[in-house]
């Protein structure tokens, strides 16, 4: 399952953030917010995004550089709430 998520933030990130540009590699513990890819209004869409597709509730208290800085941190993220 956590492949699938991979699969799908992925694809997110590079549709929403790198304009579909795949040219660039995008590695998984790469911060997406230190690098520039994401801002603070990406972080809300990204947020938006979780929600929508995974079905559950991001507490602002949730949205950290921690959870939501790296695909490999909001796999991890994802796959801790759904485990609860």
């Amino acid at each position: 399952m956590a492949d699938d998520t991979r699969t799908a933030i992925r694809a997110f990130i590079i549709e929403n953030f790198l304009f579909g540009d795949e040219s660039q590699p995008l590695p998984d513990e790469m911060s997406l917010i230190d690098n520039d890819l994401v801002d603070s209004t990406g972080i809300l869409e990204l947020v938006g995004h979780i929600e929508k597709e995974f079905g559950f509730k991001v507490e602002d208290r949730e949205i950290v550089p921690a959870n939501l800085d790296s695909i490999a941190r909001i796999v991890a993220y994802i796959d801790g709430k759904r485990a609860r």
